[in-house]
């Protein structure tokens, strides 16, 4: 059995990509908060999530992933409500900032960990245009308050890497750990 340690039902979608038969299983593990880079934080918080779901069913493969923003070393989680998401997303704008998606399979009594980060540019945005989008709600439960997918792919000049990365789940870097660790997805 494949279980996903996730609610997000954008890492379901992308994850169909892969897995036709998996279930979901969202985990409860309290997230740290810091780490001693970025790239740790995400992988800690994968395996955090997919070592709780873990615990409770030991023979199946467990998915956990943790996505986050950072622009110049700083993380950017989701937001406190309207206002804290006008306030990223104009700290964002008109700059490159980095998506980094840990991810961790939990399989066998052994937990496998693997990170992808992608770079992305906003163009500049107006005042008016992050209040619109975040009026929205779209960018309320997303880090960096914003979703590639939605409204925000008008204000993104360019990525450099994984796209499904900065959706939540970068698939080609999980088919790879997946395939290191002897699983088929």
């Amino acid at each position: 059995m494949i279980i996903l340690a996730s609610g997000s039902p954008r890492r379901h979608e992308l994850l169909r990509k892969l897995c036709k038969n998996f279930v979901v299983e969202v985990s409860d593990a309290h997230e740290v908060q810091q780490a001693d880079s970025p790239k740790i934080l995400a992988v800690e918080n994968a395996k955090l999530k997919a070592s709780s779901i873990a615990a409770k069913h030991p023979d199946a493969v467990v998915i956990g992933a943790d996505t986050i923003v950072v622009l110049d070393g700083e993380i950017f989680g989701k937001p406190d409500g309207v206002a804290g998401a006008e306030k990223m997303l104009a700290r964002l704008s008109g700059k490159r900032h980095e998506v980094i998606t840990g991810l961790a399979i939990c399989a066998g009594g052994k937990i496998f960990t693997a990170a992808e980060t992608t770079e992305v540019f906003f163009g500049e945005m107006t005042p008016e245009e992050i209040h619109e989008y975040a009026a929205t709600g779209e960018p309320l439960d997303k880090s960096g308050s914003y979703a590639l997918q939605g409204g925000a792919t008008k204000f993104i000049e360019k990525i450099h890497g994984d796209w499904s990365n900065v959706v939540g789940l970068p698939v080609y870097r999980l088919r790879r750990l997946a395939q290191a660790a002897g699983i088929t997805l």
